[in-house]
């Protein structure tokens, strides 16, 4: 497995095959103008960028953190969000800022912005999945990459209106915004500004094939209950029962987590529901909160009234081997060609499963999958992996990103 400590928390990564690189650069600087520059510079080290991508903490002044990057990377095309927690190429982090760049003659790239997207989700899907869509440049492998706000509504509605345009042809990844667990307000970056309620996106075309992978690691338990009552993302009633019971009825969970709000997030964290798809990995929905008035469950994108669900548990063991799972996927579809680089979309409450030890040896894994390449990426509060069929919002999932 690949030695971690060696890189360095803020060591810049560059990987290239002639025609296409990917650099990333890390910086744990408290000044964020000069964190912005600092890891603006180390990601820009090759010539000819197309693309950038920032994940940053939103503890930083986010408009002095872009006045550094711009300072190196002038108008070169950029999208990004704040995190509930970064992924660098020395592991793990917090209270940081990675900026991943994708450079070379290889590559070309079309960033978008669909503002007042919580007011109007599909639409903002639409429009922005129309403004990439503009984008043709004879390259044949192409993915778009969106970056949302869970805290917004129902996400599931922004990846019904990308599809509707970009239909079956791009593959769809990214993940929500977070707000490093304040679950208050989360901020989006497009081409140096800071943005609010804005779903921002950017669609990477390459003349080499892309892949992406998506996995959780829960597993299914017992057998599934229908959903006979649920609205705007919350659930009522489940085979006709108040759902707060039953979902914690069926886990025999802990009394505690019947009447306090603390240690039902604790709960719930590691218990989301299941949509009722083909297979167990396509739909995990995290629990997000419980009204112990009515006895209703809010999610974080809806649970379909009239549909199945199920119960899902795991463990750091299973979570780990999803990211296996995960990344062998992602390069299963290079083709046989070796990663340039990874871009890891991995939940929140993954995070929190896994604890400090096991999110260092999650981005270890990931690096060794790499095989050198550089590693980037963020802990979100909702994951987007459309890669067949018009769904594509995850909870609890890692979504993993391979160029070639």
């Amino acid at each position: 497995m690949t030695d971690l400590t060696q890189l360095g928390s803020s060591r810049s990564v560059e990987h290239t095959d002639g025609a296409r690189w990917v650099g990333v650069g890390h910086s744990t600087d408290s000044d964020a103008h000069a964190a912005g520059a600092g890891a603006a510079r180390e990601a820009l080290e090759g010539d000819d960028a197309k693309l950038l991508v920032v994940f940053c903490s939103d503890s930083y002044d986010l408009e002095r953190l872009l006045a550094g990057i711009a300072a190196h990377a002038g108008d070169t095309p950029m999208i990004g969000c704040s995190t509930a927690g970064e992924i660098a190429p020395g592991g793990p982090a917090t209270s940081s800022v990675v900026v991943t760049a994708f450079g070379g003659s290889g590559f070309s790239a079309r960033t978008a912005a669909a503002p007042n997207a919580s007011t109007r989700l599909r639409e903002a899907g639409e429009e922005l999945a129309a403004a990439l869509a503009d984008h043709e440049d004879g390259r044949e492998h192409r993915v778009a990459i969106l970056l949302s706000d869970a805290l917004g509504g129902d996400q599931t509605q922004v990846i019904r209106g990308a599809y509707s345009v970009l239909g079956a042809t791009i593959p769809l990844v990214g993940g929500c915004a977070g707000d490093d667990f304040k679950l208050s307000a989360t901020v989006q970056l497009y081409d140096g500004a800071v943005r609010t309620d804005t779903l921002v996106g950017a669609v990477l075309a390459s003349e080499a094939p892309l892949g992406v992978g998506v996995r959780h690691g829960w597993r299914r338990v017992g057998e599934p209950v229908l959903v006979t009552k649920s609205a705007n993302n919350r659930v009522y009633e489940l085979d006709d029962r108040p759902a707060l019971d039953v979902y914690l009825d069926r886990f025999d969970a802990p009394q505690p987590a019947y009447c306090d709000p603390t240690a039902f997030a604790r709960f719930s964290m590691t218990h989301p529901l299941g949509l009722g798809r083909r297979t167990a990995e396509e739909g995990a929905r995290f629990v997000a909160d419980a009204n112990f008035e009515d006895r209703s469950l809010q999610m974080i994108a809806e649970v379909p009234e009239g549909g199945l669900a199920w119960f899902l548990e795991g463990d750091v063991d299973s979570v780990l081997a999803a990211t296996d799972d995960a990344c062998r996927d992602a390069l299963a579809a290079l083709d046989g060609r070796s990663p340039i680089g990874l871009v890891a979309f991995d939940c929140a409450a993954r995070r929190l499963v896994l604890g400090d030890e096991g999110i260092e040896n999650e981005v270890a894994r990931i690096a060794d999958h790499a095989d050198g390449a550089p590693v980037a990426g963020f802990y979100s509060y909702g994951e987007i992996a459309r890669t067949r069929g018009a769904s594509g919002f995850h909870n609890e999932t890692l979504v993993v990103l391979a160029v070639s």
